[in-house]
């Protein structure tokens, strides 16, 4: 059976003990919380092996819009369960994602699987949680006859897939910003091509990190917040990870054959997002043995478990690279992780983040107890990747079976290789490789398929904003953009 809190409510990570909850169509439009904290599940819904074989059934005969229904159920009840279904079938269409199966899962051999997530309108994962995103938005706003300013930062596939979920949505303006020259020219083309006059695209110099730091810092301005009701579709979002809890679960049941067989996920990690709904998938009782993460030569999140120190780099330290929506060096969701492995202590929590972190660039949990049973509580362990490793492991992989895969997924199988297990290890696709060509060139000797859609992709006339002058800028864009402005 399956179990869950009733009402389903979330909390902040910052929130004291006892901090009353909201329910998930409030979280969904409110993006951070106001005292900076991120939403979580006040607490996790637990599956058992009757429940886990319901699913297993329910994908098979009715397939993944079905599942993903059953599955957010757990955390949604203000939102009739009949609706859910509509939105969650407008969400997955095999004309969307073309294939039944959305996300099909292939043998790479040597215990490998490749689940893939990148069939979606903008060839990236993020398209898997974006397109529902736009549904549950678009439903909730014409619920409240209201509208929302979403406010993202992208390392590169974000954008574009929360770009192409909002495009003909009314109701939805957005800004989203990017770190000047630092995407591939596939990634640039894909969001700045947009034409739609609701849909900005700024870029920033600096990284992604600086982008990010933007949004934080008008989300914390609560009037200008509250008069131009801005939202998040980042990763900071909650609904955003559970429409990526699904896929997690659709993954295990396709490699594995009983309901209490284990799996592993090896997950390209910049930002800590997908890799965190795979912790949650974790929690509620998908017996996932261990989440691996890679990193590329960016490696703050592999250093925290190797280590037990989180300590952010400045931009100048951010190393660019040929995985480049992983060029990240502050990673928003892992205060989230940090908030289960502390015993939800939101306190603990809000001392190390807006205290501890900002004044000193650190958090040190090496010493504690937490850290040292964090293998075995949580499943975690990590490794890294160079750009000669992705070389040759894209070419390796090409030459055994025919495989192509990005700068990215390729960081997630070269550092799964370093983790086998008698358990299938499950390596969660990050792009297509037509997004990142050069480095296929390069790997292959020769350009990667490219689908028909994005035929003269490069050459559409591009739309930007170049943004300079931080947060007071920004605010004076959105103001000024403003319908009721």
């Amino acid at each position: 059976m399956a179990a869950r809190p009733s009402p389903a409510r979330f909390v902040s990570t910052r929130a004291p003990a006892g901090a009353p909850g909201l329910p998930f169509s409030d979280i969904l439009l409110a993006g951070l919380a106001p005292d900076g904290g991120l939403y979580v599940p006040a607490a996790y819904p637990a599956v058992d092996a009757v429940t886990r074989g319901a699913w297993r059934r329910l994908l098979a005969d009715e397939g993944y819009a079905a599942l993903a229904h059953a599955v957010l159920r757990l955390f949604i009840d203000d939102i009739p369960g009949a609706d859910l279904r509509v939105l969650c079938e407008r969400a997955y269409t095999v004309d969307a994602f073309g294939d039944p199966d959305i996300v099909p899962v292939t043998d790479l051999g040597d215990g490998l699987r490749l689940a893939h997530l990148s069939n979606g309108p903008t060839a990236a994962f993020k398209d898997m949680a974006m397109q529902l995103l736009g549904q549950l938005f678009e439903y909730e706003l014409e619920r409240r006859d209201a509208t929302l300013t979403v406010l993202g930062a992208t390392s590169g596939d974000t954008g574009s897939a929360a770009e192409h979920a909002m495009l003909g949505k009314p109701r939805v303006r957005v800004f989203m910003l990017s770190p000047r020259g630092r995407m591939s020219p596939f990634q640039q083309a894909q969001m700045f091509s947009v034409d739609d006059p609701r849909i900005v695209n700024v870029t920033v110099a600096g990284v992604f990190d600086d982008c990010q730091d933007l949004v934080k810092e008008v989300n914390a301005d609560a009037a200008f917040k509250a008069r131009h009701a801005v939202g998040a579709v980042n990763s900071i979002n909650f609904a955003r990870l559970l429409a990526q809890v699904v896929y997690y679960v659709a993954a295990w049941i396709r490699a594995t054959g009983g309901d209490d067989d284990p799996v592993s996920f090896a997950v390209p990690s910049g930002n800590f997002g997908n890799i965190c709904a795979g912790h949650v998938a974790r929690q509620i009782g998908i017996p996932i043995r261990r989440l691996v993460l890679a990193t590329n030569e960016n490696t703050v999140l592999h250093e925290f478990f190797s280590t037990g120190v989180y300590r952010v780099r400045a931009a100048a330290e951010t190393h660019e690279t040929s995985s480049p929506s992983m060029d990240i060096s502050k990673a928003s969701n892992f205060e989230r992780f940090v908030y289960d492995l502390l015993g939800r202590d939101g306190d603990r929590v809000r001392a190390l983040f807006a205290d501890e972190l900002p004044r000193t660039g650190r958090i040190d949990l090496s010493d504690t107890p937490e850290f040292a049973s964090l293998r075995e509580r949580y499943g975690f362990v990590s490794g890294t990747s160079t750009h000669a490793d992705r070389v040759a492991t894209i070419r390796d992989l090409e030459g055994r079976t025919g495989v192509v895969i990005d700068p990215h997924t390729a960081d997630g199988v070269k550092v799964a290789r370093e983790f086998p297990g008698d358990e299938p290890m499950v390596v969660l696709e990050t792009a297509l490789p037509v997004k990142f060509s050069s480095t296929i060139r390069e790997a292959l000797g020769r350009e990667p398929e490219r689908p028909e859609r994005f035929a003269g992709l490069e050459d559409l006339p591009q739309r930007v904003v170049a943004l300079d002058g931080g947060a007071g800028a920004l605010k004076a864009l959105i103001a000024a953009t403003d319908d009721g402005a």
